[in-house]
């Protein structure tokens, strides 16, 4: 450009010609430097599919930020624009003219359009790609979380399937729940710095997605929920022993090298039975009167419940669409927020749980659970975290979950509440925009998971 106004000032090129070429040079450039900038906007803030298990999607302004370059970019697009319209209208083909009427006030006319048009390519080009915190125009009544289980993090190849625990003596999936969350018990699989959200989830950008519960509490704490509770259903019987009930003792060394599995139950339909707690008592009424249940299904009162709040910083916090079922559809409602590349589910899914004993009386009330944990005096007061998965019966000590690391706070206490509680709780779910039906009864409960597939990270909060 340099060359070319030398020239045109030294008269080698006409006067005529000059102006055109001019303006078509200086047109190019700002339509090339606008190019940039939204290109840059649009790569920026996509999500970008790759292909293989490690990496199953990746958006840049997650791991990014932008650079020097983008600033020079804009600052190519102002300028080249301004001389651009300052050719057009300040310059004559006749070298006789004097400066055109009005000027200063084409060329201002004529920057303000330019900025505006760049200022809605831009934009445009932000919405396509999610730049303004993937702000979408969606029918409201369209459920914009449901399918958004993962299954495969590569094409077609199913990562998200249960997965064998261990292969010729090797561990094949990271740590699992639910766990030993006994005082001073530490696992033997180590987290690296895999570390468990510490503060409260009210505290942090999760929200809870759903809410169930187990047949009997799917963690072990010695003295509140183990082998020597009690219910309604018949004694646990017979178990896969690895050490005697003393050996779940409340310190590491006693609870570090044991671990055992309950057999199954024929209650809520074939569902496991867990851990029991040590309340029940035949001979009081309120854990034997029938409660005539209206939401709730297959419930029995004097029974052990383990509830789960799961939370997520992927799902659709504070929108009718807040709580799902299954629960998946809730944490991985939102794309470009969980990562398997970097690792980061263990700080943007969290699972609440704790451990109650139904009771048919009223002193026990709590009408909000729906919301999430019980925290009143000692319930929520004394809590374990560690990393772990999702649980469920469709996974044990030899078939493991691959939702995992997750963070885990667990109510290391067993509390009595009300049946009416439970009861409210299902018509809260009721109530909720997705179908949550698949939710209004107890889920089996997982075996314990042995010490080799418990993370060494438990903390505590007392």
């Amino acid at each position: 450009m340099l060359v070319f106004h030398t020239l045109t000032l030294a008269g080698l090129i006409p006067s005529k010609l000059a102006k055109p070429l001019a303006c078509i040079i200086w047109l190019t450039l700002s339509v090339g430097f606008l190019l940039v900038i939204l290109l840059a906007i649009g790569i920026y803030n996509a999500t970008w599919t790759c292909d293989n298990p490690f990496i199953p999607s990746i958006k840049l302004a997650d791991h990014f930020d932008y650079n020097y370059g983008f600033g020079f970019a804009m600052i190519g697009f102002l300028a080249s624009f301004l001389i651009f319209i300052t050719t057009l209208c300040l310059t004559s083909t006749d070298p006789t003219d004097g400066a055109p009427s009005h000027a200063i006030a084409k060329v201002l006319c004529g920057v303000v359009t330019g900025i505006l048009f760049a200022t809605l390519a831009a934009t445009m080009f932000g919405l396509a790609s999610g730049a303004f915190g993937g702000a979408t125009f969606t029918d409201p009544d369209i459920n914009p979380c449901e399918g958004q289980k993962p299954k495969h993090a590569g094409p077609g190849d199913h990562y998200f399937a249960n997965v064998d625990c261990m292969k010729d003596g090797v561990v094949q999936t990271l740590e699992q729940a639910g766990a030993n969350v006994t005082r001073g018990y530490r696992g033997q699989m180590d987290a690296g710095n895999r570390v468990p959200i510490t503060e409260p989830y009210t505290e942090t950008e999760l929200c809870p997605v759903n809410v169930h519960w187990h047949l009997g509490a799917e963690h072990l704490s010695v003295g509140q929920f183990d082998e020597k509770g009690k219910g309604p259903a018949a004694d646990h019987g017979s178990t896969a022993d690895h050490g005697s009930t003393a050996d779940h003792g409340s310190t590491a060394d006693d609870s570090n090298s044991t671990y055992r599995q309950l057999e199954e139950r024929s209650l809520a339909e074939g569902a496991r039975l867990g851990f029991q707690c040590r309340h029940y008592d035949a001979h009081d009424p309120k854990f034997t009167t029938p409660f005539d249940w209206k939401h709730c299904t297959m419930m029995e009162v004097g029974q052990t419940y383990e509830i789960h709040w799961p939370h997520s910083a992927a799902g659709a916090c504070g929108t009718p669409y807040q709580y799902q079922t299954p629960f998946y559809d809730g944490v991985f409602c939102n794309d470009g927020v969980i990562s398997l590349a970097p690792l980061n589910t263990f700080q943007k899914i969290g699972v609440q749980s704790q451990v109650f004993t139904v009771v048919n009386d009223e002193e026990y009330y709590h009408g909000n659970l729906i919301e999430g944990m019980i925290v009143d005096g000692d319930m929520g007061a004394d809590i374990a975290k560690y990393t772990g998965s999702t649980t469920g019966t469709s996974r044990d000590n030899t078939m493991c979950s691959r939702y995992t690391p997750i963070t885990w706070q667990v109510d290391r206490k067993c509390h009595l509440i009300s049946a009416s509680s439970f009861d409210k709780l299902c018509m809260d779910m009721k109530a909720m925009k997705d179908d949550m039906s698949g939710d209004l009864y107890p889920h089996g409960a997982r075996a314990l998971v042995a010490d080799h597939l418990t993370a060494n990270n438990q903390q505590s909060r007392k």
